[in-house]
């Protein structure tokens, strides 16, 4: 089945403390849309600038990416982030946000991009988030990203949100802000009950968490030893997680945890080297091996 994702499209400067990359293809729907390719067919929406590189559309085309959505709007630049990885390699600085097009952007949605019954929404404000929501209209499973920002300064327009969506993928830190509290059981619980029918609590090297009305879980991280660049990483689990689904064309609760399991795996492809350069290198088979390892490693 066809997925649709709408999110950023970005131009990064990442530092880590043994390299430095200027200028490289970063985004949350550009990590999201090629992790989901390696599953599905994707339809991509965002906004770019007149410094976009053409050669990064070109890039997607070639994984079969629809960018047919991707809007360059006149007389802007395409959103900038710049950041800095500590030693641990989990935790990290902004140093610099430029939002340039994402101020002015407006998803519009034709009629193939409402048709599509998948349907993620990056991180964005929420106020925009529900612009696409009332374009989508035959979107049958709806899922969203946010962030603390949006949890501090849009908390109303994010409990509507959140009454619309059927799920929601958030990090640990988050979910326990906007739960307002430390415990992260209680808090996914407390997240759930403000409307999403499911809750995905992502914990970088810990894996992530599944909360709904039924049942809870925890799937680990895949233990990686090359850890380059965590940027993207994710995104590229959202990918990976609904690429699956889309897939299928069902969203039960076996579904749903094969889905989170791909999403780990793909993760932890994203995470050994820079922007998608990674991602670049391996095939569907590859996440097919990687997976089987992880199952095994989850029996017992």
């Amino acid at each position: 089945m066809p997925l649709l994702v709408v999110g950023s499209v970005a131009l990064d400067c990442v530092e880590t403390p043994t390299d430095k990359r200027d200028d490289v293809l970063g985004g949350s729907a550009v990590f999201f849309s090629y992790a989901a390719s390696f599953f599905s067919r994707v339809r991509m929406i965002g906004a770019v600038g007149e410094d976009w590189p053409q050669q990064h559309t070109a890039l997607l085309n070639r994984r079969g990416i629809d960018t047919s959505g991707i809007q360059a709007i006149a007389g802007e630049k395409t959103f900038r982030w710049r950041g800095r990885y500590l030693p641990n390699m989990n935790d990290r600085e902004t140093i610099e946000v430029h939002l340039n097009v994402l101020e002015k952007f407006q998803p519009q949605l034709n009629e193939t991009h409402r048709n599509c019954r998948f349907l993620f929404l990056g991180n964005a404000s929420p106020k925009v988030q529900l612009q696409v929501l009332d374009q989508a209209k035959g979107a049958e499973l709806t899922v969203a990203d946010t962030m603390d920002l949006w949890i501090n300064i849009q908390r109303d327009d994010l409990g509507e949100l959140l009454r619309r969506v059927d799920g929601l993928v958030l990090n640990d830190s988050e979910a326990k802000l906007l739960a307002g509290d430390e415990n992260l059981v209680r808090a996914g619980h407390a997240v759930r009950a403000m409307g999403p029918k499911f809750v995905v609590i992502k914990k970088g090297e810990h894996g992530a968490m599944f909360f709904s009305e039924h049942e809870m879980y925890v799937m680990p991280a895949y233990p990686t030893a090359l850890v380059l660049d965590p940027t993207g990483a994710g995104d590229s689990f959202a990918g990976g997680m609904m690429g699956h689904l889309a897939a299928l064309g069902r969203f039960d609760a076996q579904a749903l945890k094969e889905a989170l399991a791909y999403g780990v795996v793909t993760a932890s492809f994203t995470v050994e080297d820079f922007s998608l350069d990674r991602l670049e290198g391996i095939s569907r088979h590859d996440l097919d091996q990687r997976l089987a390892v992880y199952r095994k490693m989850l029996a017992f």
